[in-house]
């Protein structure tokens, strides 16, 4: 059999379409968006129409959509950029210790700063209390960051209740939406969160490109200058290729969503059964929720087979997994989720994330499932 992907959480295959898109763009087109002349006005016509597709696609004004290079610079310039509008709203943080780095290590410098930061507790599937937050608020609350779902686990938080929750105390909330993005029914515009973080090579789109939803209202100071693109809030020549290319995926993962979940949901099931027939059911711990997850996200643990070993003989066998986060995962540091979990350590020391997505069959899934049994009668004589 081929090579197996199952780490699309990390980083999805672009789909051809979208490639096709860029290419389209980089060979045919070569203006800044900003000039004023022919080329300019083609550069601005392809960047200001993706920007209403995927506006569309997401539920919110055109104007509420600023470009970014990914993810982590979407959730920088959503924390410091709103930090930095408003001191009077005061110097405390409110988020959660599963968050992605990009939010976390951003915290963690604004304690060094001297701001106060707040991280909440999770219960044992991953999921953050609605009741801790509140009891967590206080006069000086200035901003809530709450991740959409967990890169590690796939778990969903209670974005609408904390967003309801914010709303009402006046607080400024962001959400990391990047895994959630493609997997979950997302309407920036009826859920109450002022800021949402995506990024397009979660969604077979291309690396390097990502978007912040700035809802109408919200004050948000650059974090970048030398320019007056994004409407003066992020400076920078637009990657005109890769926002065509986002647009594109987008406008193939969005309508798509169901297939998606459906194709996820076959896959997650192949492989869980495929495990329970091969090694049983006591061999092996599934992390994360039952009930609150996204169904391309799998965490498995098995136990007595450390992650480093498991990971090797997966990669010798040509399958592609990960022991968590893509920023951390290639220095094999136990996982920041997990313990936050409280997992035994037997646990969350033999943890492996598989993440699904595009190209991926149940024929692969059935193969990984037969190999995993394998290694393990080897490994476990």
């Amino acid at each position: 059999m081929n090579k197996i992907y199952l780490d699309h959480a990390a980083s999805s295959p672009m789909h051809p379409e979208a490639a096709a898109a860029m290419m389209s763009v980089m060979t045919g087109h070569f203006g800044n968006a900003s000039s004023v002349h022919g080329f300019g006005r083609e550069a601005k016509k392809i960047v200001n129409g993706s920007r209403d597709r995927i506006a569309a696609l997401l539920g919110c004004d055109p104007d509420e959509l600023i470009f970014t290079s990914g993810g982590t610079e979407s959730d920088n310039l959503a924390i410091l950029g709103t930090l930095a509008a408003d001191h009077a709203r005061g110097k405390h943080i409110i988020t959660s210790s599963v968050e992605h780095h990009a939010v976390l290590h951003t915290c963690h410098e604004l304690e060094r700063q001297g701001w106060e930061v707040t991280y909440l507790p999770v219960d044992k599937t991953g999921r953050v209390s609605v009741s801790d937050v509140e009891a967590s608020i206080q006069d000086e609350t200035a901003l809530i960051t709450i991740m959409y779902g967990n890169n590690e686990v796939g778990t969903l938080q209670p974005i609408a209740e904390i967003g309801e929750l914010a709303r009402s105390r006046g607080i400024v909330m962001h959400t990391d939406a990047v895994q959630a993005l493609g997997m979950e029914e997302i309407s920036c515009r009826e859920l109450p969160v002022n800021l949402w973080s995506f990024s397009a090579h979660k969604v077979n789109g291309p690396q390097g490109i990502g978007a912040l939803v700035h809802r109408r209202g919200t004050s948000l100071a650059p974090r970048q200058h030398g320019g007056l693109q994004e409407k003066k809030r992020r400076a920078g020549t637009e990657n005109m290729a890769g926002i065509a290319g986002f647009a594109k995926a987008l406008e193939l993962a969005v309508p798509s969503l169901s297939k998606r979940r459906g194709h996820a949901e076959e896959l997650r099931s192949t492989l869980l059964t495929g495990l329970r027939a091969e090694i049983g059911e006591e061999a092996f711990v599934i992390n994360g929720s039952e009930e609150h997850y996204m169904p391309h996200i799998l965490n498995i643990s098995f136990p007595g087979i450390p992650t480093e070993t498991m990971l090797m003989n997966l990669d010798m066998a040509g399958i592609a997994a990960a022991s968590g986060s893509a920023c951390t995962s290639g220095s094999l540091e136990i996982s920041h989720v997990l313990l936050a979990m409280n997992l035994p350590e037997n646990v969350y020391r033999s943890a492996i994330r598989f993440s699904f997505g595009l190209g991926n069959t149940t024929q692969e899934m059935e193969y990984t499932s037969q190999k995993i049994g394998t290694f393990l009668k080897r490994l476990r004589k």
